[in-house]
């Protein structure tokens, strides 16, 4: 789908189709954190092997020894029994333990799959996206500026994709606005998310773990508003306002993107295009559709 070519009036440096592009770049490039056995084996490691607190630990850490409550607040459309098996997990090892996990597993997945960034791209990647980083405003941005404030690594590809994952989540914290000024709910935004096929409602219901009440719920809601019809199906309505939610992200990302501008966010998608290729390649995202929204 072709978007307006700007963001909202007054901004007018981006067009809303370059920022779409880089969005789904990072997006796809951040995604295989969650999906490789690497993350798991180093869970392991540090004395958890249940995946989903391994998940909010890893992904949490950043944030330090914060609460199971700072977490749920953070992911938004985990249910409360989800996030609440966490808790515990500092006990095993503190954030920085788990950070420093999660990097290492990052890196032993990428060389894995023989990710081909050369040193020259590596650095060209790094003259993009770092001034992104750097210059990126962080109110109400926490899990965003939470991976911001984290020390980057020596490996070279490793530091590229910590900077990929801040970019990532900043984009993450941006569409929990939207979806709160929508009026979507942590269950009831899932549950139109499932409803356009873009993630698997199996897979949505295991992970984020709301019960059959709360699902039905939050679907009486969706339905009510005549963006589900009686039979849980996406209505017209309901198309084009899961496609509302998406613009009004884009315009908010516009101005992260801002200081590279349209062919800096194009030339930087390039750039680390290998990355998802690599993993698409070796089959990590084959049982996967529509998981890229999955973080």
């Amino acid at each position: 789908m072709h978007l307006p070519d700007s963001a909202r009036p007054g901004d007018g440096l981006m067009d809303l189709n370059a920022v779409r592009d880089i969005s789904r770049a990072i997006s796809a490039a951040h995604l295989f954190i969650y999906l490789v056995p690497e993350t798991a084996e180093e869970a392991v490691e540090l004395g958890v092997s249940d995946r989903g607190p391994a998940y909010l630990a890893f992904r949490s850490a950043a944030m330090g020894a914060v609460p199971w409550q700072v977490t749920l607040a953070a992911f938004y459309n985990f249910s409360p029994r989800a996030v609440r098996a966490m808790a515990g997990v500092w006990d095993v090892a503190p954030p920085g333990r788990w950070q420093a996990a999660r990097f290492l597993a990052a890196g032993r997945a990428m060389r894995r799959v023989n990710v081909q960034l050369t040193d020259d791209h590596l650095a060209e990647a790094r003259s993009l996206i770092d001034p992104v980083v750097a210059g990126a405003d962080y109110a109400g941005k926490v899990l965003a500026a939470a991976n911001a404030s984290v020390v980057l690594p020596a490996d070279p590809l490793v530091a590229l994709w910590q900077q990929i994952t801040v970019a990532r989540e900043w984009r993450g914290d941006a569409h929990l606005v939207v979806l709160a000024d929508n009026d979507l709910g942590p269950c009831d935004c899932l549950v139109l998310h499932t409803a356009t096929g873009r993630l698997p409602t199996a897979l949505a219901r295991a992970t984020r773990q709301w019960d059959d009440e709360e699902w039905s719920a939050a679907t009486a809601r969706l339905v009510a508003r005549g963006w589900l019809d009686s039979n849980a199906v996406i209505t017209a309505a309901g198309s084009a306002a899961r496609e509302r939610i998406d613009v009004e992200t884009d315009e908010h990302c516009a101005a992260l993107w801002a200081p590279i501008g349209d062919a800096g966010a194009r030339r930087l998608a390039s750039l680390i295009a290998p990355i998802a290729s690599a993993f698409t390649a070796a089959g990590t995202f084959q049982t996967v559709r529509g998981r890229s929204d999955l973080a």
